[in-house]
């Protein structure tokens, strides 16, 4: 373990040679502009907290900007420890901006002992300008790769970032915590692997089950109709966590199959999500009864398929996947 750790030290370490490289932040000014790569991040901050409105702009507040709510001294020595900057560095750029005319400072007419620093319509324009050549710089960057991989690339920058501790990443958008999306192609492989895995090892079953996913998945996508099947991925940083399939038996009758939700995505409502997403399409669709197979040996399987409305309308055993199970048949009527 402690040689994978020192391999991936290395990695980082070349990526991060191979980026800085790649984006210019080695040069003596950021993207060609009159900004050195700190005072470019601390217009940026004072930009995000002032300038709420503006769509290139727009987004968290900046602690820089934040802090200096509080009086000039303090200010100063708590930003430049947040920016790892030293004090004295951060007032020179300070005094920069103020000379340039970037930034400008009032008394708070709520308590006269503070004074609320923000940036001047020129400093506005500053900002926009660095933000649209950054913008620029970072668009020539990826506009080699093709569109497919697009998806790809962003969800492993916000997998690194959430996994080297950026909080923001786990929500970015506020939206729900998976996404859904329909399938593409090598989606039902994949589908079939991670039920096969996840379930060889929580509950022991066999090679068999494979078999059994597998068959369903080839049915699936040999007998597809447009407008009457679907399979929906749940996404969470723009990586799989989960699935289900909801397939057509006849004209009134449809089946909800191969739903299941990754270990670690597990308690965030993404089987719920899934679920809800299959009962209203079903409805959408026309169906009259909406059927499913489970075990119930899968207890929050069936805890999410109870609270959607389904009643248990059939018991059996069955030894299968080298186990003794007792298969249940579950009905929703839409």
């Amino acid at each position: 373990m402690l040689d994978e750790r020192n391999a991936l030290v290395a990695d980082i370490r070349r990526f991060n040679r191979f980026y800085t490289r790649t984006v210019g932040l080695l040069d003596e000014t950021l993207t060609q502009s009159a900004f050195t790569l700190t005072e470019a991040r601390v217009l940026f901050e004072l930009g995000h907290r002032n300038c709420p409105a503006a769509p290139e702009t727009a987004g968290e507040p900046g602690f820089l900007a934040e802090a200096f709510h509080l009086e000039m001294g303090p200010t100063a020595s708590d930003i430049a420890r947040q920016l790892r900057i030293d004090a004295a560095y951060l007032t020179r750029i300070l005094r920069k901006f103020a000379s340039e005319g970037l930034t400008e400072t009032r008394t708070d007419p709520a308590d006269k002992r503070r004074r609320i620093l923000s940036l001047t319509a020129r400093g506005e324009a500053a900002l926009s300008g660095l933000q649209a050549a950054a913008d620029r710089d970072t668009a020539r960057l990826i506009e080699s790769l093709p569109d497919h991989r697009l998806h790809e690339l962003g969800g492993a920058l916000r997998k690194a970032a959430e996994l080297l501790g950026d909080q923001a990443q786990e929500n970015p958008h506020g939206t729900p915590e998976g996404t859904l999306r329909p399938h593409r192609v090598g989606d039902v492989g994949w589908v079939v692997q991670r039920q096969a895995q996840l379930y060889a090892e929580e509950y022991g079953w066999s090679i068999e089950f494979e078999a059994l996913l597998a068959e369903i998945g080839a049915d699936f996508i040999r007998n597809f109709l447009p407008g009457r099947d679907f399979c929906w991925i749940a996404e969470r940083s723009s990586q799989p966590v989960g699935a289900v399939f909801l397939v057509h038996l006849d004209d009134k009758v449809a089946k909800l199959r191969m739903l299941h939700v990754e270990a670690a995505a597990r308690g965030m409502g993404i089987g719920k999500q899934l679920v809800e997403q299959c009962v209203n399409q079903a409805r959408t669709c026309g169906y009259s009864r909406l059927m499913l197979w489970t075990n119930d040996i899968l207890v929050a399987a069936r805890a999410i398929y109870e609270r959607a409305g389904f009643k248990l309308v059939g018991e059996e055993r069955h030894h299968s996947f080298g186990k003794d199970l007792v298969g249940q048949t579950w009905e929703l009527d839409l």
